[in-house]
């Protein structure tokens, strides 16, 4: 039986699936959303300081692997949080959410929630994580870091089946590895790698000197490796809680 977040949508709207439903926005809403821009603070997206593109594969079915684009706010030295979209492009599509934490917080995590996390040290030492258009020097010390970090990333919008809107619950998403159903597919990065104009081959061989702390490899993450096992998330209907009635 497959879980909610495994089934396909019914019937969609007409359409390629690249943008979703709806009429094109209009002058005068063009001109209300520059107004907002000019007055409002938008201060948390305003700290989003990176922008890295990687590859994500499905939890309940690797096979099924996508480029996303993350948006990045450092909110301390131990946590990050990111919009992930599916492109860099003016009108990409939010597809969800991923949180990152550093080995330190990662290891007080019960070992059941450290299962729905992945580690970043392989994308980062293979060369998959980078920054497009960003000077590889000045991120690798950033990028030695991140490869002792984990991210726990939810799927809300699964576009690469050709859903044109955010359709049932998110799916838990995986990082890639560097063993059999863990690898990335060769003609999605060839694609990344001829729009940015960058080696996926060339940033493996400088990222040599990163390494990789033993902690990450002894970890819960990553569970698929050790059970070949993924997580797919079920939506049950429930009573609701009663609520006690206002004095």
């Amino acid at each position: 039986m497959l879980s909610s977040s495994e089934e396909k949508p019914g019937q969609m709207p007409p359409g390629d699936g690249s943008i979703p439903p709806g009429k094109p926005m209009s002058f005068g809403q063009k001109m209300i959303d520059k107004g907002a821009q000019m007055v409002e603070s938008l201060k948390p997206i305003k700290q989003m300081s990176q922008h890295v593109c990687t590859f994500a594969l499905y939890s309940q079915d690797m096979s099924r692997q996508i480029e996303t684009h993350h948006y990045v706010n450092r909110l301390n030295q131990d946590f990050l949080q990111c919009a992930v979209y599916d492109s860099d492009d003016s009108t990409a599509r939010l597809i969800g959410v991923e949180y990152i934490v550093s080995d330190k917080i990662f290891q007080t995590l019960p070992p059941e929630e450290q299962k729905l996390w992945h580690s970043h040290a392989y994308e980062i030492t293979a060369g998959l994580w980078m920054n497009p258009r960003a000077s590889e020097a000045i991120q690798k010390p950033e990028l030695r870091d991140l490869a002792q970090t984990y991210g726990k990333f939810w799927c809300t919008w699964q576009v690469d089946r050709g859903d044109r809107l955010p359709l049932g619950p998110p799916a838990l998403m995986m990082s890639p590895q560097g063993v059999n159903r863990g690898m990335v597919m060769p003609e999605l990065v060839r694609k990344r790698d001829e729009k940015y104009k960058v080696s996926t081959d060339n940033l493996r061989m400088s990222r040599a000197d990163v390494t990789v702390p033993e902690t990450v490899l002894l970890s819960n993450a990553d569970y698929w490796m050790q059970s070949e096992k993924g997580f797919a998330v079920d939506v049950e209907q429930t009573d609701m809680k009663r609520i006690a009635p206002f004095p």
